[in-house]
């Protein structure tokens, strides 16, 4: 089955009780028990399961290839969640320039509690594997990187954690399934807000975590999920589900107005660079064509001029949203280096595009305008 028709089907399409062509939202907390102190439907308590979730979990393991999934309340969620599922003393390896936010839990959260963490260049293997520790348990990989987009090759260093006898998690939440499968290159769970492209419309707040084998990682997962509890609304689940349905479509369109643009930008004269995988030039490319099935939506611009002429160009625009966040409808650029505060490591003449649904052109020409004002 293809995957944009795996993206329909995975969840059922109706409600049997109604006949309603979509699923329904069941947003009860509780569910009634026989004299015998069963449940006849499999629910106990909202926290521990509910319908919407169980629908959402099943369609993500089925799109990414996994055993099973479970859904949180946010990406950042999932993360602190998979963490838990180490012991103080463990050493985890993560990249250097890893989303902001996963640097924060490792390092604000994670490190008092016990957990080591060296943070390397992934993109150099070497580097990675004069990292390892006798008590080393997890590699994190994240690619491409956020906001440099550096390529980081899944295969080879999910091969180095499996002799090493640890796991390697990927953050797929940028290429989401329809354009990268780690599973398939290695990885032994997947990551991913479920904010950003999974739902698709800058209208949903949360994360899961894949896992490819039903063994003890779930189990553990599944414990903290249900007794910590921070888990996605009902509506939430539904709302992901609703945004699953176009993701193969919007995928392509983000991925074809992307490369346009950065394509458009590389011989702009006041663009010192562009990070963007598709494009020849970039380092990752040759790896990026053999893991990836297409180079996403992001992109990111370092501006001829310094901090000031970037944060200029951000205001300037129109049709590209100055906010934070990525993988809505419309387009957002963001000043990253003054969002991930002065332990970035982020260039600060840099902005991160996340490339909408727009017509190319019309977001070229803003681009184009913003940049070219004094």
């Amino acid at each position: 089955m293809k995957f944009q028709t795996k993206a329909i089907h995975s969840t059922p399409l109706g409600d049997p009780t109604t006949k309603g062509v979509k699923p329904a939202i069941h947003m009860s907390t509780t569910f009634e028990r026989e004299a015998d102190g069963s449940y006849p439907a499999g629910y106990i308590y909202s926290r521990l399961g509910n319908p919407n979730r169980e629908m959402l979990e099943t369609s993500l393991a089925e799109l990414e290839g996994g055993d099973a999934a479970r859904a949180f309340s946010s990406g950042s969620a999932a993360t602190f969640t998979l963490l838990n599922t180490l012991k103080p003393g463990d050493h985890v390896i993560a990249p250097i320039d890893v989303y902001h936010g996963t640097a924060s839990i490792f390092k604000e959260i994670m490190a008092p509690w016990g957990l080591l963490c060296s943070f390397v260049d992934m993109t150099n293997i070497g580097e990675v594997q004069n990292s390892i520790r006798p008590n080393t348990k997890l590699f994190w990989t994240e690619s491409p990187s956020n906001p440099l987009l550096k390529i980081t090759d899944i295969r080879k260093v999910s091969e180095l954690a499996h002799s090493n006898n640890a796991l390697c998690v990927s953050d797929n939440t940028w290429m989401t399934p329809a354009l990268q499968q780690p599973f398939s290159l290695g990885a032994d769970a997947i990551i991913h807000s479920t904010t950003k492209y999974l739902s698709g419309h800058s209208d949903v707040l949360g994360g899961a975590i894949i896992v490819k084998e039903h063994n003890n990682l779930l189990g553990r997962i599944s414990n903290l999920q249900s007794t910590i509890g921070s888990v996605p609304s009902p509506f939430d689940c539904w709302l992901v589900l609703r945004g699953i349905q176009t993701l193969f479509i919007r995928m392509q369109t983000h991925t074809a107005n992307a490369e346009k643009i950065a394509t458009y930008l590389s011989s702009h004269p006041q663009i010192e660079a562009v990070h963007y995988p598709g494009l020849e030039t970039h380092d990752g490319y040759q790896i990026a064509t053999e893991q990836m099935d297409s180079f996403g939506g992001m992109l990111s611009i370092q501006i001829r001029g310094g901090k000031n002429k970037a944060m200029s160009v951000a205001a300037k625009t129109t049709l590209f949203t100055a906010a934070t966040s990525l993988g809505g409808t419309s387009s957002y650029i963001e000043h990253r280096a003054s969002i991930e505060g002065p332990e970035t490591h982020t260039p600060d003449n840099l902005l991160r595009l996340s490339v909408g649904l727009e017509h190319p052109d019309d977001l070229i020409e803003d681009l184009s305008q913003a940049l070219d004002q004094p």
